[in-house]
């Protein structure tokens, strides 16, 4: 019997695989930033980032300081870069904690000039340069104006250039070539005048994946590192999915010719059929419009979702699996046997992108990392205070990676 209603297998094994097959197609010269930003797209930021920092990756990049925060909570030292905006009250527990910032205006610029006075310490910023996006950072033409403010200040330093691309194409994407060509004419008299430093970047997985001719100093890879590419996309194949959705089944019924399932009656019983319940629903990761249109797998074996997708339960008719149990396992993402659901077909079913599938995986499925027996961490907690040893990583719950402080 399982220990958990719902859980998701997280391998880590997976995750190393993927990420060295990012390291081959960026090149040894090329830095690897991996992005955990959305709990790690869904699969538990803190395990993550420390799995990932075992296997090489430069640094981590984030979205909000509170995720910063968390990774430097758990003992995180690698360098941590928020990609996004850092609100004004959240600046000084970045600073405090050598958090990296992404610089979008000379407002911001002069803040954090008066807040480095306080901190006893430069800021590490990353100046981003609007070139098609249309959301944060600067327009090209104030970004040398930044770079060289930059440059003179005595409280900032300047650890890097980016921008980002906007075309799920990647390289492909005529405008993709219209954003590097807007970044270059920012780069090209940033060099002449000796304001670089740092690493320039801007290379997605799209881009990554679709050979993007100039990487520059360091990529930013984010859901193909969690093996999770559209099939469309370059080596889409060579990637090996991470996260696994799994729950138990319940409760087991025999309906007759007619019974309805789930809220409002939309699916109808057209014989007499075994429904397993699983203890699962939209809010743990799968979606309500797989209601009467999804799979998942028992004993090897696909079956369909029957009924409304409703918050906390899921309907299957197993009637054609011999012997299911109660306490089986139900496979909703990932391998079981000779069958596969994988994300991009849950994607593709109800209309959305796999990032929002795995980032929809609910606090309330535990975790489960497994693989890489032979990995040990030696992280330690926020500056000055003392170091403590995370277990290895196999077959442990997310529990075992929370901060030892």
């Amino acid at each position: 019997m399982n220990s958990f209603r719902v859980w998701a297998d997280i391998d880590l094994d997976a995750l190393a695989h993927n990420l060295a097959r990012i390291g081959q197609l960026a090149g040894p010269a090329v830095r690897r930033i991996l992005v955990v930003k959305a709990d790690a797209y869904g699969h538990g930021a803190v395990a993550i980032a420390h799995h990932a920092v075992r296997c090489g990756v430069d640094a981590l990049g984030v979205s909000t300081s509170s995720e910063a925060l968390e990774l430097r909570d758990s003992g995180v030292r690698a360098p941590i870069l928020i990609l996004g905006t850092v609100l004004e009250q959240e600046l000084s527990d970045c600073l405090q904690n050598q958090v990296q910032i992404g610089l979008h205006s000379m407002d911001r610029l002069r803040r954090l000039e008066r807040m480095a006075r306080h901190s006893g310490g430069p800021v590490r910023v990353h100046l981003k340069i609007d070139t098609g996006m249309g959301r944060l950072g600067v327009l090209p033409e104030r970004a040398l104006e930044l770079l060289r403010a930059v440059r003179n200040s005595r409280r900032l330093v300047l650890g890097g250039v980016m921008t980002h691309m906007a075309a799920a194409d990647g390289a492909r994407a005529d405008s993709t070539r219209a954003q590097l060509e807007r970044f270059e004419s920012v780069l090209a008299p940033a060099r002449r005048e000796g304001l670089l430093a740092g690493w320039v970047h801007c290379a997605n997985s799209a881009c990554l994946f679709t050979g993007m001719p100039d990487l520059y100093d360091a990529v930013r890879p984010g859901i193909s590192a969690y093996g999770v590419l559209p099939p469309e996309l370059p080596g889409a194949a060579e990637l090996a999915p991470v996260l696994a959705l799994r729950a138990q089944i319940v409760y087991l019924k025999d309906i007759g010719v007619g019974a309805p399932v789930g809220y409002d009656g939309t699916w109808v019983a057209h014989r007499r059929t075994r429904v397993a319940t699983l203890p699962l629903g939209y809010n743990d990761g799968l979606p309500w419009r797989l209601s009467n249109a999804g799979w998942a797998l028992v004993r090897g074996r696909r079956v369909p979702l029957i009924g409304r997708v409703s918050m906390d339960y899921a309907t299957l008719d197993v009637t054609d699996v011999r012997g299911v149990r109660v306490g089986d396992v139900a496979t909703l993402i990932g391998r079981d046997g000779d069958e596969q659901i994988r994300v991009q077909e849950i994607a593709r079913a109800v209309g959305t992108i796999p990032y929002e599938v795995t980032c929809s995986v609910g606090k309330r499925v535990r975790r489960i990392y497994r693989g890489a027996p032979s990995l040990s961490a030696e992280p330690a907690a926020r500056a000055g205070q003392a170091a403590a040893p995370i277990p290895s990583a196999r077959h442990l719950s997310e529990s075992a990676f929370e901060p030892m402080l």
